[in-house]
Order: C-alpha cells, then sequence, then structure tokens
C-alpha cells in the first residue's frame, strides 16, 4: 500500500490490506476492499476519521475472506 504522508497509526492499519498472500479465492475477495482502502488513502488526509475508516473496514474485509473460507478447512493452531 502506498502511505507517504500518512501518520504512523494510519500507516500501521494499512498493512492489513495486502491480499498477494492469499490464495487466489481469497485474493478475489480481499482485492477490492485494499483497492478501495488505496483509494482513500489516496484521496483523503490523515485523520482520526480516516484511521476509523480504515479499521472498520479491515474489519469488514477480514470478515469478508473468513466468509469465502470453506467451513471443513483445517484450522491452524
Amino acid at each position: 500500500m502506498r502511505t507517504e504522508g500518512h501518520t504512523p497509526p494510519i500507516v500501521a492499519i494499512a498493512r492489513f490490506f495486502a491480499w498477494d498472500h492469499l490464495p487466489p479465492h481469497l485474493q478475489a475477495v480481499s482485492r477490492p476492499v485494499g483497492e478501495l482502502a488505496q483509494h482513500m488513502l489516496d484521496t483523503l488526509p490523515s485523520s482520526d476519521e480516516l484511521a476509523a475508516g480504515l479499521r472498520k473496514l479491515l474489519e469488514a474485509k477480514d470478515c469478508l475472506v473468513r466468509a469465502a473460507v470453506p467451513p471443513d478447512s483445517p484450522k491452524e493452531e
């Protein structure tokens, strides 16, 4: 993610929008959310509201990716 000009808390959140480490079927879910996050980073100034919005978007992305994981997938321990 491109985070130039943003505050450290926003940079810390932005790193969790990466999708290239995921298998292709999960990238298909994660990538559009990551692209939206990047658009917000590119167009909005750093602020508490941007940080809050990114946190909420991250929560949504995590839920959507988990929804795409087959129910019989092995659990990591």
